[in-house]
């Protein structure tokens, strides 16, 4: 392990194979790991359909942090705004993210640095890729397109 404290953070609506590579590599370089779930006050509603409450979001998370024997090392905080405890807490050392969310961090270090605190390693992996080649996504298995391993679903002719 590299780090004392790594943080990760999401929506961890559909708990796919995506999450659970940033999840494993959160794990993977820190002796504590602190995972931010959004709350569903955020401004989540990434489609028309939205996302699961947070309930439903939560209860699948531990689930995959109590298989995986993380849970020991985990801190699960629901999060109101995009940063949560990574914008005050002197003890985290790194932010594991996606493409995707890489800015996020980057912007979350000019705010860390502006209070005075140490910026945050910033570790990026690479998507987790579906069957066709495009990232897994919630939504994508929300429609029914994927399933959470990224394996395409048949879709249903509804014409006949």
């Amino acid at each position: 392990m590299k780090f004392k404290k790594v943080a990760v953070g999401g929506t961890f609506d559909y708990l796919h194979d995506g999450h659970v590579a940033i999840l494993s590599k959160a794990f993977e370089l820190g002796e504590r790991v602190i995972v931010g779930i959004a709350s569903d006050e955020m401004e989540l509603i990434k489609d028309s359909a939205g996302v699961q409450p947070l309930e439903t979001r939560e209860h699948a998370l531990m689930g995959l942090l109590r298989s995986t024997g993380w849970l020991e090392r985990a801190e699960v905080c629901v999060i109101s705004d995009p940063f949560g405890p990574a914008i005050s807490d002197v003890e985290l050392d790194a932010i594991v993210v996606s493409p995707e969310t890489r800015p996020r961090a980057e912007e979350l270090n000019k705010l860390r640095i502006s209070k005075g605190l140490a910026p945050l390693h910033i570790v990026e992996i690479p998507f987790v890729l579906a069957e066709d080649g495009t990232p897994i996504s919630s939504i994508r298995i929300r429609y029914g397109e994927m399933d959470v391993h990224g394996k395409l679903l048949k879709r249903r002719n509804l014409l006949g």
